[in-house]
């Protein structure tokens, strides 16, 4: 019998060879079948480790996100003009100040190859009226006051 050429990862050291591995075959001009089929196993492997040990679940986007950047060593001004906006605007955002736009959700998703739905999650936004409060709860709260 014939030795498997890969094998399930089970750590994150086979994880981040595999990863690399992949990068490397997917950026070869020209494929072989072999090639071919070692970049379909190598996906089918990585997403299975993925999924198994998916840690966003508990992360809300802009936390995801600041991740993201992390693991790719992208700064905010290289977000701004990926994202097509503002400086601003994507502080803004990083900060908590402005929520994820369909548009930018779709363009992190695609600039990131991850499912729209990592961004499309509620999370509390800081609104600058309230920010010197220390309990979140009492945040975006505004009462409207009637004259009697």
């Amino acid at each position: 019998m014939e030795s498997l050429s890969y094998k399930v990862i089970k750590t994150k050291k086979k994880y981040a060879d595999y990863c690399d591995m992949l990068e490397e075959l997917v950026m070869l001009k020209t494929k072989s079948k072999d090639e071919k089929d070692a970049i379909e196993l190598l996906t089918l492997l990585i997403e299975n480790w993925d999924e198994a040990h998916n840690t966003f679940t508990d992360a809300n986007p802009i936390e995801i996100l600041r991740y993201l950047m992390d693991e790719n060593e992208l700064k905010s001004v290289d977000m701004a003009a990926t994202l097509g906006i503002s400086k601003s605007l994507f502080s803004d955002i990083i900060n908590y100040r402005r929520g994820l736009s369909k548009d930018v959700i779709r363009k992190l998703a695609e600039r990131f190859k991850v499912s729209q739905e990592l961004f499309n999650k509620n999370y509390k936004l800081v609104s600058p009226l309230n920010s010197h409060l220390k309990d979140a709860s009492v945040m975006n709260t505004r009462k409207r006051l009637t004259a009697a």
